[in-house]
């Protein structure tokens, strides 16, 4: 039986253990030392449900957090992650003595995998200096989502009534399954041997991003010596299922856009990380909106080794080549704006005449901005950037893409990996300087359309409009996303020469932000365990 409490004491409650882990783990591997629950972390309520947690930074670099008054609250559940300088750590931390998580998604050993970097503790959001999620009361948001020093996001947290026992559910606990009432339980459900895939959740500008901080089999290939453009060659053809399994539904959407981290080897080439892009129907060469998300992302998840106040430069090493972003940095949180510096970006070809079936001749414009994109006001096309329905806008740009693959060669002065149309942006015909917002939307790889202004797409675009003598250096332009309303900014901060073009650095700003993280499972008998997509 029970013990009862006392008069006028609160009735005790037992929350159910939720194993959680976020290095993209394989759940299964009995592991003693993975399994070592601390206090602070992650708050469960008393049905077992986690509340959405956002990241935040722990590391060795950091001075103290303020500490915000305690609240009561559940025992929380901590989920670290191995400090970068390879350490002796505890690695993931489990709550189940029967269980831990181990190997990553690709893994055939089975083995522990080395360290990724920093320590989580999933109480906060990043840009918070609060503690995340609690059970404290009526629903409430304080402060603002980049600026730190607020609580945080709060919400209440119901307490569920304790279920009757059946004999369903002392049969259940008799066989090993919990302890018959339903507390016992693990989220998600699955087997030891099932993989089980960790993803970092943010969006930039209303683009999403789906992080997965650690691909083993990708980090094995970059230890063996391949270059950046030849790991992502080598995903391609050893690794997609991973790519169309978070990509696709019922996992993603047709909108999904992904990031692999790498660390160390020949493809990071002295940079905090590396990064390969993944969309819906395959993999980009740069991407701005995920490498604004992913400067925060690499200043809380402690993959910088020293950051700096305020502001902190993230070296990334993109397909394209080394990026350098610039996130602010209080000493316990990353902040909002973030900006980039680019790869040189150049104009490639000017008023070429294009003709697209159905449609007419057209005049665009090529321009690089690490990927290349085909530039055109949809007046040409006879439809408005603002007030057209977005399905029509998607057929006419893509139409253009497909009619510019065909009619024009395209040349990049480093690699022929890079020598593609990534896609085609519509722009409401305002390339003139002007303190006013321009709106465009991009629709790139197969009819994929960005939500955001497009991160590489502004950096093509400025390096356009400083090519035909629009705008000067250091001065700064607006872009507007039609399908969102979200802003970015870009400037050209430097000339600089490409192979043989005159090329510019371009500066573009945004903000980010993180939605969450999530835990993918795959049953091998599951026929649609790599998702699916349809048109």
């Amino acid at each position: 039986m029970r013990a009862r409490p006392a008069r006028g004491q609160p009735p005790r409650r037992t929350h159910p253990a939720v194993p959680v882990d976020l290095q993209g783990a394989v759940d299964g591997q009995d592991d003693p030392a993975a399994v070592q629950p601390q206090a602070g972390g992650l708050d469960v309520n008393s049905c077992g449900e986690r509340a959405a947690p956002l990241p935040r930074h722990s590391g060795p670099t950091s001075p103290p957090c303020p500490t915000p008054t305690p609240t009561p609250t559940p025992t929380p559940i901590p989920i670290p992650i191995p400090r970068p300088t390879g350490a002796d750590h505890p690695g993931i931390q489990a709550t189940q003595p029967q269980r831990a998580a181990s190997a990553y998604f690709t893994s055939a050993s089975g083995q522990t995998s080395p360290p990724l970097g920093g320590t989580l503790r999933l109480v906060g959001g990043a840009s918070h200096g609060g503690r995340g999620l609690e059970s404290t009361g009526a629903a409430t948001r304080r402060g603002r989502g980049a600026p730190p020093g607020g609580r945080g996001l709060q919400a209440r947290v119901p307490r569920c009534p304790r279920p009757a026992r059946t004999r369903e559910m002392a049969a259940a606990a008799a066989a090993g399954c919990g302890d018959g009432d339903g507390e016992g339980r693990r989220l998600p459900p699955r087997s030891l041997t099932e993989p089980a895939l960790h993803t970092v959740e943010m969006h930039t500008g209303g683009e999403p991003l789906r992080v997965i901080p650690r691909l083993e089999a990708m980090e094995e290939a970059a230890a063996a010596g391949l270059s950046l453009l030849a790991l992502r060659r080598h995903m391609a053809a050893t690794q997609d299922h991973v790519r169309r399994a978070l990509m696709h539904e019922p996992r993603g959407h047709g909108g999904m856009y992904g990031a692999v981290v790498v660390r160390g080897g020949a493809a990071a080439d002295g940079a905090d990380l590396a990064v390969l892009f993944l969309h819906g129907s395959g993999y980009s060469a740069m991407c701005g909106h995920a490498v604004l998300a992913l400067g925060r992302f690499a200043l809380d998840f402690g993959l910088v080794a020293a950051p700096q106040r305020p502001e902190t430069a993230v070296r990334l090493r993109c397909p394209c080549g080394p990026v350098t972003a610039f996130v602010p940095w209080d000493g316990c949180h990353s902040g909002n704006p973030v900006r980039f510096h680019s790869v040189p970006a150049f104009a490639a070809a000017t008023d070429v005449a294009i003709d697209v079936p159905g449609r007419g001749r057209v005049v665009v414009d090529i321009s690089y901005g690490g990927t290349f994109y085909a530039f055109l006001s949809a007046e040409q096309l006879g439809l408005d950037v603002c007030s057209s329905k977005t399905r029509d806008l998607v057929s006419a740009a893509s139409a253009v893409t497909e009619a510019v693959k065909e009619q024009f060669k395209l040349h990049h002065p480093e690699s022929e990996d890079l020598a593609f149309i990534y896609g085609t942006i519509l722009t409401d015909g305002k390339d003139a300087f002007s303190e006013e917002p321009t709106t465009n939307i991009c629709v790139f790889a197969d009819e994929q359309v960005d939500r955001s202004p497009t991160g590489s797409g502004v950096t093509a675009r400025i390096a356009l409009q400083y090519h035909k003598g629009l705008i000067q250096l250091n001065q700064s332009r607006t872009f507007r996303s039609s399908t969102t309303g979200s802003l970015f900014t870009g400037k050209a901060v430097k000339e600089a020469r490409f192979g043989d073009y005159n090329a510019v650095v371009v500066e573009v700003s945004g903000e980010a932000f993180y939605t969450g993280t999530a835990t993918f499972t795959v049953e091998e008998e599951d026929p649609l365990k790599h998702g699916f997509s349809f048109k």
